[in-house]
């Protein structure tokens, strides 16, 4: 590619444009422009030709046909080195474009607006930004493409570097950046479009996904495992900031995940550890430095170097009790200063602020996605929680005292983040034994026993799925456990009911499991 000599400049966000154009025009580049691009332009001393003087047709039906011509299209895709090409747009007096400067109409922005009319959103589906986008992505070879005001800069400098030239490398990786922008954006209208009047299929019968990286990763779950966190440009609201502390890691942001999400479905003050992606200690109280000192009790060896998760802002008495141990990653949706200076403290400890995180919610509807050999599995995340009394039946004679049945439910939102078979035991307000991960569930039930560091005397237990025999409930009542709540649905449901009903236990049935592999 030689010097840059004619350039077409169209953007919606004009952020740097006009700082970017006279930086063309002192490399003696031909500018041309539409609409409000060439009028700010124009405004700013730029000496600028507009597309429909240049093309000799005017913009025409509301400014939907502006740059959709041959001496457009032409001048861009012409291949410079294709001699029939070069004869053709001579014959038809088509000069080249080298450079494209385009961003298109905020649809996105546009349709996150509350009510906003079905018009409005057709309206701002771009149709001459994208064809001159992919036009130019198409021809990198001889032409510069750029979609990103942030490429202002690099784009300028290296052409005062190169006698006005830009390098392959760089019109490549320029031309991926454009196609990554075009596909998220028509993913977007069809996103849209699909959604109408409430009919979003879920499982579309073609799945569309993209993702931009926000950061490499050290390395993935064990060192020769390369790893890099990516983000939906539709959660760009969901943001974490790390505040303090060394890179994450990427078991880092396993168990910062599934421990903030357990955290934030609390309606109290919640504090929630988790070790290798399993809960070791969940407690509420209305004074969050306690409620982190009950969820360590839990399980204090296990807590040592894990995941710690605050649902409210974090202050520097709850800051004390977490950096009396050691800690990987602490989250919360904020941490005040006092409690920064102390964290500081700490080199390697990361801090996470979540400021847009909704707390006492149900988690965010996503997709669940996992690769297997062939494919993909997809499937919605586990968002819906039996969460009152109401949505219970009381399955045994012996019906749960008011606080038995508080500390079910809050055993019951625990046990839907523990891997399967799961069994939780909680007292009010904390738990006491999790047992996570085994493959009967008896063995999870005596895991939990083995695990309480505290009396299990008058504790209750959940259990994420139903119990295939009376042994789980007979080991639960050994151990002191006086209530249980469970989804019910074994062939065994009766003989399950009558070993409630022969040790005097209460029982409660969801009707909903939760496994979690």
């Amino acid at each position: 590619m030689g010097p840059i000599q004619r350039a077409i400049l169209s953007t919606y966000h004009k952020e740097g444009i006009v700082d970017f154009a006279k930086g063309l025009q002192k490399l003696g580049v031909e500018i041309l422009s539409t609409g409000g691009t060439f009028r700010l332009l124009a405004e700013n001393g730029v000496n600028v030709q507009e597309v429909s003087d240049y093309t000799g047709f005017p913009e025409m039906l509301g400014g939907r046909v502006k740059t959709l011509h041959p001496k457009i299209h032409g001048g861009i895709l012409g291949k410079r080195d294709d001699a029939q090409h070069q004869t053709q747009m001579a014959e038809h007096e088509i000069g080249p474009i080298d450079l494209v400067v385009v961003n298109l109409y905020p649809f996105q922005e546009t349709i996150a607006k509350p009510d906003v009319a079905l018009a409005d959103a057709i309206e701002q589906i771009d149709i001459g930004g994208p064809t001159m986008l992919r036009s130019a992505a198409k021809n990198y070879k001889d032409v510069l493409v750029v979609v990103d005001p942030a490429d202002y800069t690099s784009v300028l400098d290296e052409m005062k570097t190169r006698n006005g030239s830009v390098s392959e490398e760089q019109r490549l990786a320029l031309a991926k950046k454009v196609f990554f922008t075009t596909s998220g954006y028509d993913h977007a209208i069809f996103a849209y479009l699909n959604g109408l009047e409430g009919r979003e299929e879920k499982l579309p019968g073609l799945l569309s996904l993209q993702f931009e990286k926000v950061q490499t990763l050290r390395y993935g779950e064990n060192p020769h495992q390369a790893a890099a966190f990516y983000r939906m440009p539709a959660q760009q609201d969901e943001t974490i900031n790390q505040l303090w502390g060394k890179e994450m890691s990427y078991n880092n942001f396993l168990d910062m995940d599934a421990a903030f999400e357990l955290a934030r479905g609390f309606k109290e003050p919640a504090a929630v550890i988790v070790k290798h992606n399993n809960p070791c200690g969940v407690a509420t109280d209305r004074n969050l430095a306690e409620a982190y000192r009950k969820a360590r009790a839990c399980d204090p060896i296990s807590a040592f170097g894990g995941v710690a998760a605050l649902n409210r802002p974090l202050d520097a008495a709850t800051a004390k009790e977490i950096t009396s141990t050691f800690m990987e990653v602490v989250i919360a949706p904020a941490i005040n200063e006092a409690a920064m200076t102390i964290f500081q403290k700490k080199k390697n400890l990361r801090i996470i602020e979540s400021p847009n995180a909704k707390v006492g919610e149900t988690e965010a509807d996503r997709l669940d996605l996992r690769p297997i050999t062939g494919g993909l599995l997809v499937q919605d995340h586990d968002t819906k929680i039996k969460a009152d009394a109401a949505a219970l039946k009381v399955a045994s004679r012996r019906v749960p005292t008011d606080e038995e049945m508080a500390t079910l439910l809050f055993a019951w939102r625990v046990c839907k983040s523990v891997k399967s078979n799961a069994i939780v035991f909680a007292k009010p307000g904390q738990t006491v034994g999790i047992g996570a991960g085994q493959m009967s569930r008896v063995d999870s039930v005596k895991l939990a026993t083995m695990k309480a560091q505290m009396p299990l005397a008058g504790c209750v237990m959940a259990s994420d799925a139903f119990f295939p025999f009376r042994d789980g409930i007979d080991a639960a009542k050994a151990a002191g456990i006086t209530a249980v709540i469970q989804p019910g649905g074994s062939i065994k449901d009766n003989e399950i009911i009558d070993a409630v009903n022969e040790m005097d236990m209460a029982m409660v049935l969801t009707g909903m499991r939760h496994f979690r592999h």
